[in-house]
Order: structure tokens, then C-alpha cells, then sequence
């Protein structure tokens, strides 16, 4: 047998299942051994600290196209060294389709964009807003067939908002191709609504986006997202849940037998609607527009049961970053005359898995296994990706994270590597934290610190295990 290339050593495995001592034996860019003992070309001293499997943020908008001339701030160099700096090797980041574009035209763009350019691995999920015959009968079943196996819709947005029709045509072509669908499930009409009213009033504030993105619109959405899905006999993945009433319409659909999954993120179990009101009511709450919004209390304790009982499968960022300052920025002058104005997204593909690590295993709300269930193997499971992601066996992708569950310090925009000029987690104390991330066993980022070259790769994907 030929020497191993690299021994990571004296360190504690932990896998979605179990825990244990051992070293870790890496040939060829892959998990060659797991034992005692094990020695290599090159070493790793791990003693003290856990050795996970590479994250997989499964939720990420790297160099997207707006309608509005908002610049988003991380291209896929920038946002892959942020990536790689917290513990991640593989993101999931969309190919959003314009209206009148053709979806494969569209997924040449971005591989334009990320060519040479990523520090993790990546894998395209589509983004379907112009449904068109020809996406139809032909493009997206062609993509879905290249690897491109799983697709996001959305209910609300006037850019990219799908009717029931639509999304019914498109249900069914993914349960012909077995593709996942992934849904961003607020109600398109009553948000419209609610602005239209909050505006007349003079409620203008950043705040009032909470508001308007109410809770009780995606509950809505969600339930006709799960009754669609019925109607077709198809597994859907509802996104960034954010509180207890979608949940409720989750546990609902899978206690009736229906495949539907679900993901939260960091803002929903950090943060509260009460971080939009700024300092005063004033512009600062901008930092914080995303959709759906944070919620309330009563909604972070709900999520953090989903977390612990299964309701939730992925743990995500949904980083979709704008810089708050600058042109092209959420600081605009159309922003400030309505929250409607204000770009919805913030950044987070940095800070996921330290809060989850930090408010979950550290404070014993969620066991170490738990985590990297939710963050690593479940969503290799779910996208396509694993046995070669998402899980320390042998044969698998060495990709890994050194983690020193006892490392304490705050949340810096200073010390983070994305391309925003701020980050709405600014002073959180982290306890927890990656201190060496390698992709395929090679170093990619340290100390907080990525490498210079960039060598990921675009992974083609199988169908989910959601059609099992």
C-alpha cells in the first residue's frame, strides 16, 4: 500500500452518527485510513481538537444580476475565501435565470463567473423564473440530467414571482427528472398588500419590512407549497423558515406522509424583528432587511426546537450580501424613501457554522453530532452530493474542518474576508471556532486566514435521496 500523503492526528472524529479518537490517513485527495497510529508524508497535529467534515452551506448567492442597480457585494472568489475562512468546502450557490433568457445560457454565465475564481467547491442550484415551453420540454430536463439536479421557484417578487400555474408545470417536470425543488415560500399578493398600506400610513422605516413580509404570508405560502407538492407526489425543500407558523404547516404536511424538508438560518436564531428599528427607527435597520425577516422571541424557541427534533434538515446562510455604504449599496436614495426600496438579503456564509456551533453546541441546545447533520451530511444528502461529501469515511472527498470548541472571541467585520462593508452579527461573542479548513486535504484556509489559490471545482450532482 502506498504512503499516505497527509495524517490529520490525535484529533476527535465526529460524524452525523458518532464520536470517537482516531487519526485520519489522506491519499490522493481522499480518506484513505481512520486508525491509531497512522503515519503519512506530511502531519497534521489535531490533539485538542474536533475534526468534522467540511461544511456545505447549501443556501448562497455569490455575483447575482439585480433589477434595481444594486451591486451584490461578493463575487465567487471573495465569497468562497469567506466560505472557506468558516469552516466550509463545498457551497451551493444559484444560476438565476433573467426573464427571456434561456436557462442554459444562463448556467454558461455563471460558470463564466466562477471559472478559476473558487476556494471551495461549488455546485449550481438553477434559479426558474421564466418557465417558458422550450425550459420546459427541453432545457431544464437537459440540465437536470447534466447534474444540475436541483431548482429553486419563487412566490413572491415581482422579478421573480411564479403563479400557481407555473409552479404546478414546473412541480411536474422535477417529478419527471427527479429534481429538488427548492422554495422561497412567502405570499406574493398579501406582502404587496401590506406595503401598499404601511406606506399610506407613512410607515416607511426599514422596520416596517417586518411588517410587511408578515408571518402569517408565509404560512400561507407555504401550505399552497406543500399542497402543490401533494398534488404531484413531490418532495420540496421549504428555505429559510423563519418561526413557529410555517413550522407548524411543516410538521402538518410530514405527519400525513408527505417528503417536504425544511431550512432555517443564523438571522432566525440570532436575531429579532427588533434588530430592524436601527438606533431609532432610523436607516440603520437596513443592515438587517432580509427575507423572511427575523421574527420574535416566541419564533427564535420554535426554531431551536425544529433544530432539535428533526423539523429542520439544513442549517444555511442564505448569504445574499449588500454592501450597507456606497453606490450601488442598500444605502440608496430610492431606499431611503421606502423599506420597500431596500435590497432583502445580508451576509453570513462566513459566521454560519461558528453561531450554530456557539448557540447550538456549546450552550447544549443541539449535540455535536446534530450539527454536523445539519450543516455538512444532511445537505450532501439531500442535494446529491454525498457519499463523496458530507461525511468522514473512507473513500470519501478529504474534505474537513479542524475545529477548538474552546476558542473564544466576538464577531469582527474587521477580521471577516467577504466582500460587505459590515456584518449583522458585529460584537457577538463566539464560543467555537474552524482553525483549519482543507479541501480534498489540501490547506484552504487557517486561523480565519484562506490561501491564496483557489482550487475548487464545479461538482456535478445525483438525484436526491428524496427520491428514495
Amino acid at each position: 500500500m502506498s504512503t499516505l500523503d497527509l495524517v490529520i492526528a490525535g484529533g476527535t472524529v465526529v460524524t452525523a452518527a458518532d464520536s470517537y479518537a482516531a487519526d485520519v490517513g489522506i491519499r490522493n485527495g481522499r480518506i484513505a485510513q481512520i486508525g491509531e497510529g497512522l503515519t503519512g508524508s506530511d502531519r497534521i497535529d489535531a490533539t485538542g481538537l474536533l475534526v468534522l467534515p467540511g461544511g456545505i452551506d447549501a443556501h448562497v448567492h455569490l455575483d447575482q444580476a439585480t433589477s434595481d442597480g444594486t451591486v451584490m457585494a461578493d463575487d465567487f472568489a471573495s465569497g468562497t475565501r469567506s466560505a472557506a475562512a468558516g469552516g466550509n468546502t463545498t457551497v451551493l450557490p444559484f444560476a438565476l435565470q433573467i426573464k427571456g433568457q434561456s436557462l442554459r445560457a444562463c448556467v454558461e454565465d455563471y460558470h463564466r463567473k466562477a471559472e478559476g475564481n473558487c476556494h471551495t467547491d461549488v455546485s449550481f442550484h438553477l434559479i426558474v423564473t421564466d418557465p417558458t415551453p422550450q425550459v420546459l420540454g427541453q432545457e431544464l430536463p437537459a440540465l437536470v440530467r447534466d447534474g444540475y439536479t436541483s431548482f429553486k421557484v419563487f412566490m413572491t417578487y415581482d422579478d421573480l414571482v411564479l403563479q400557481d400555474a407555473q409552479l404546478l408545470d414546473l412541480f411536474e417536470v422535477a417529478r419527471r427528472e427527479r429534481a429538488l425543488v427548492m422554495v422561497h415560500a412567502e405570499g406574493h399578493d398579501a406582502i404587496k398588500h401590506l406595503t401598499r398600506r404601511l406606506e399610506t400610513e407613512g410607515r416607511t422605516a426599514p422596520y416596517y419590512h417586518s411588517q410587511a413580509h408578515a408571518q402569517i404570508a408565509e404560512r400561507e405560502a407555504t401550505h399552497r407549497a406543500i399542497s402543490h407538492a401533494q398534488l404531484m407526489d413531490l418532495p420540496i425543500v421549504i428555505v429559510h423558515v423563519s418561526g413557529r407558523e410555517p413550522m407548524e404547516q411543516i410538521q402538518w404536511a410530514r405527519a400525513r406522509g408527505m417528503k417536504v424538508h425544511a431550512e432555517t438560518c443564523p438571522q432566525y436564531i440570532s436575531l429579532t424583528a427588533d434588530d430592524l428599528r436601527g438606533l431609532n427607527m432610523d436607516f440603520d435597520g437596513a443592515r438587517y432587511v432580509c427575507s423572511p425577516p427575523p421574527r420574535d422571541a416566541d419564533s427564535q424557541a420554535a426554531i431551536w426546537q425544529g433544530l432539535r427534533d428533526g423539523t429542520f434538515d439544513l442549517f444555511s446562510s442564505d448569504h445574499c450580501p449588500f454592501r450597507f455604504e456606497g453606490p450601488g449599496s442598500k444605502d440608496n436614495p430610492r431606499a431611503r424613501t421606502s423599506f420597500r426600496w431596500v435590497p432583502n438579503g445580508i451576509p453570513g456564509v462566513e459566521t454560519r457554522l461558528p453561531i450554530l456551533f456557539s448557540e447550538g453546541v456549546s450552550k447544549n441546545r443541539i449535540s455535536l453530532q446534530r450539527f454536523v447533520a445539519l450543516t455538512s451530511t444532511n445537505p450532501a444528502r439531500l442535494y446529491g452530493l454525498y457519499p463523496q461529501k458530507g461525511s468522514i469515511a473512507i473513500g470519501a472527498d478529504a474534505d474537513l474542518s479542524l475545529w477548538d470548541p474552546n476558542l473564544i472571541q466576538p464577531i469582527r467585520q474587521q477580521s471577516l474576508n467577504h466582500g460587505c462593508d459590515y456584518t449583522p452579527y458585529e460584537g457577538m461573542e463566539i464560543t467555537g471556532w474552524p482553525v483549519r479548513t482543507l479541501l480534498r486535504g489540501r490547506t484552504i484556509a487557517r486561523m480565519g486566514k484562506p490561501v491564496k489559490e483557489a482550487s475548487g471545482r464545479h461538482l456535478s450532482r445525483q438525484a436526491s435521496e428524496a427520491f428514495a
